[in-house]
């Protein structure tokens, strides 16, 4: 099979050099428009029907013999990712000839209608005059010629690319087992959240609802609907999330901008659609995910065209600017530091242009500091460069939080201890439950949260490296800088490593929609993970340790 392929692309160039075309071009091929051998034998397929056998003649089968031959001959390969390998043929090397021997007849090739044809009546073949070649510059004691190179290039176009594309998705495949170890630290998290919940909780829901138990009965609803949403989630391929991107997208956007006007206003920022006297909604939780699902699709069909400037970085600045914008509006300065963290590490790893890259984290940092200097902002940053002055009013939050983690010790004052969480320390169940934490767990459970967290880093992102499309890296690596960024910045806020600024801790902070949401984006990752390209020999696994330690000795 390969040896007809390789012919009759010999005889194509012999013929095309014949003609004069050869000396024109000098030796370089034009492009091949070519279609997809895999688009091909799928229209095949559509077209053939059973039918009643049909009786032939003798003659009738030795017609159709060539036709039949040329079919047994053809080559399907499959593509990936819209690009089509091109066939190199093997080189078959001339045997050597003796000094004053006549060149040996070639075999006589298969013509493209099956038939045998032989070249020596329209004159020497290709093979001959090789040989004559080689004969000659031997006698001259020169090096021996090389053989012409043939490689084609084949080139698909955009409609072809697009049918490529979508018999891609209609394929189906074999899925795995899920990341155990990933499922096992998320649901930990949540469960030691929901105990956190209502140990922080107790006193300001026996004050606001006369029971103890309100804001966790409240969390309790809202980590069902989050397990049934991380179940659903798991179980649909994560390939088709490219189909809603822009949709979820279309959907968020008009949401940021309608809380400005009809959502809530509570401690000067309006985040919430409230939803009756029990429930909330917060559409800049929705954008985290929806951001993630179309700059992941978005990115993975740019392709080499990330790292142009008109292509590449005005797009995405345009439309990461548009976001933080309208959430900046909403003064909530913590969730836009998450979004413009998460948007510039997905733009990182799809390959931009390492010097627009720095420039554009330049411009974004110029920004957000005009920004950070404006209203309470100002004021919160004046704290952060001296935590323990005006602790009764700028700095009433961090002192009380530092407070609360340098009481807890090594292992806490135990849980449902805390004396900060009775009216002394702001949103206790929300952005300072992490203090809480501290205080009845001790730097024990604080660094549990913590190692917990960076285990599920190193399991989101080792997901990101082992997928084997780029959607599903980009999106793997967003989903994952997401919860670990805001969860840095939550830890660091409350322990004052960075100025405090308001956003839930993933997975443990009182919240309906944060919750909900991470849980379906943890269960996009389980999802992925059912798709990994395992490696031969993992890195921490016997074999593996046992070579490199002999390799070192």
């Amino acid at each position: 099979m390969e040896r007809d392929t390789y012919k009759q692309g010999r005889y194509a160039a012999a013929r095309s050099a014949k003609s004069g075309r050869g000396q024109e071009h000098k030796g370089k091929h034009s492009p091949l428009t070519v279609r997809s051998p895999a688009l091909q034998s799928a229209e095949r397929q559509q077209k053939k029907r059973p039918g009643p056998p049909v009786k032939r003649s003798f003659w009738q089968e030795l017609l159709a013999e060539p036709k039949k031959r040329r079919e047994r001959n053809e080559r399907i390969s499959y593509a990936v990712e819209g690009k089509v390998a091109p066939q190199i043929p093997v080189r078959r090397k001339l045997p050597p000839l003796k000094r004053g021997a006549e060149a040996a007849p070639a075999r006589e090739p298969v013509s493209r209608d099956g038939g045998a044809r032989s070249w020596r009546k329209n004159g020497p073949s290709f093979a001959e005059n090789i040989a004559e070649r080689l004969q000659v510059e031997r006698q001259r004691g020169r090096r021996r010629v090389q053989e012409p190179d043939f490689e084609p290039v084949q080139v698909m176009s955009k409609e072809e690319q697009q049918k490529l594309r979508e018999l891609e998705m209609s394929l189906s495949r074999t899925p795995g087992k899920v990341d155990s170890v990933l499922l096992v630290v998320v649901l930990g998290l949540v469960c030691i959240g929901l105990i956190m919940v209502y140990s922080a909780s107790s006193f300001i829901s026996t004050h606001d609802y006369n029971d103890p138990s309100a804001y966790f009965q409240r969390q309790a609803i809202s980590g069902f609907f989050g397990i049934i949403a991380m179940l659903v989630t798991a179980r649909i391929d994560y390939r088709y999330w490219r189909r809603f991107s822009l949709i979820a997208l279309a959907v968020a956007l008009p949401l940021l901008v309608l809380v400005l006007f009809f959502g809530t206003n509570a401690y000067g920022a309006s985040r919430w659609f409230r939803i009756g006297n029990s429930f909330s909604f917060q559409p800049s939780e929705l954008t985290k995910l929806a951001l993630a699902l179309y700059i992941a699709d978005w990115l993975a069909r740019k392709g080499n065209q990330v790292s142009s400037f008109l292509y590449g970085l005005t797009p995405f600045v345009i439309l990461v600017g548009l976001i933080l914008g309208l959430v900046l509006l909403e003064n909530d300065m913590g969730t836009a530091i998450v979004i413009a963290g998460l948007a510039t590490v997905m733009f990182f790893t799809a390959g931009a242009n390492i010097i627009q890259f720095l420039l554009a984290m330049v411009g974004g940092i110029l920004i957000f500091m005009t920004q950070a200097f404006k209203g309470y902002r100002l004021y919160r940053l004046l704290g952060f460069l001296n935590p323990f002055q005006n602790v009764t009013s700028i700095n009433l939050q961090l002192y009380q939080s530092l407070l609360a983690l340098g009481s807890g010790g090594f292992l806490g004052l135990g849980l449902g201890e805390s004396r900060q969480k009775t009216g002394y320390l702001p949103f206790p169940h929300i952005d300072s439950i992490f203090a809480i934490v501290g205080e009845e767990l001790g730097f024990v459970g604080a660094a549990l949260i913590i190692i917990l967290f960076l285990c599920l880093a190193f399991r989101g992102f080792r997901l990101a490296r082992r997928t084997q499309d780029m959607y599903g890296a980009l999106l793997a690596t967003g989903i994952t800088t997401w919860l670990i960024l805001q969860a840095a910045v939550n830890i660091g806020a409350t322990s004052a490593f960075i100025p405090y600024t308001g956003v839930p801790l993933p997975f443990i902070s009182f919240g309906g929609t944060s919750l909900v949401i991470s849980l379906a984006a943890v269960g996009i990752l389980l999802n992925i993970s059912r798709y990994i390209r395992q490696p031969e020999d993992p890195a921490l696994s016997r074999q593996t340790i046992t070579r490199t330690f002999k390799r070192k000795v």
